[in-house]
């Protein structure tokens, strides 16, 4: 399975590692050429502004909705999150609006407030799932079309709809692969 890692700003390196890891064949994207045969889509943390910036300047975000539009799938971390939903609060920064959710940027603090947490997500298998929060959104509201998979402290931080899946912490910076895999699955069905 071809896929891609959008490798504009933060920990691209340590997802491509990860689907490497998954077996698959991982191309980093940084020109929109780069998308037109990838099964699907990880866009990782960083600052969702600038990357949204940068998406517009190089011709990514169009080009990253038409290829969501003829199939590829995408995932979100953080950043990408903020950048997959539909609306932002106080926000009128660039974004792909692919998901029926409303993100709150930097909801649960600052970089001080970071967190890590064991989330149990019956959809990725049965040994908890460690998640890395670092300056972390969460989503505010869900449309009925978005499957909630996880939540902590009452807010929702794992959530899916069709070819979309987006979590507001890092899988990447920790030794599971259940997010990625789960992923792969859900491209291949």
């Amino acid at each position: 399975m071809k896929l891609g890692v959008l490798a504009l700003q933060g920990a691209f390196r340590e997802h491509r590692l990860m689907l490497e890891h998954c077996g698959a064949d991982v191309v980093e994207v940084r020109s929109p050429e780069q998308l037109d045969d990838l099964a699907g889509l990880v866009i990782p943390g960083g600052e969702s502004t600038t990357i949204g910036k940068m998406m517009v300047r190089w011709g990514l975000l169009g080009k990253i909705q038409v290829r969501y539009a003829s199939g590829m799938g995408i995932y979100g971390t953080c950043a990408g999150m903020i950048l997959l939903a539909k609306e932002i609060v106080d926000s009128d920064q660039p974004r792909l609006g692919l998901m029926d959710i409303v993100v709150k940027r930097n909801a649960f603090g600052r970089q001080r407030e970071s967190f890590e947490a064991d989330l149990q997500v019956p959809e990725f298998g049965p040994e908890p799932l460690r998640a890395v929060f670092i300056r972390a959104p969460y989503v505010q509201t869900a449309g009925p079309e978005v499957q909630v998979l996880a939540k902590v402290n009452g807010k929702i931080v794992i959530a899916r709809q069709g070819r979309c899946l987006v979590t507001a912490f890092h899988p990447e910076l920790t030794n599971s692969d259940q997010v990625h895999r789960y992923f792969m699955k859900m491209l291949k069905n």
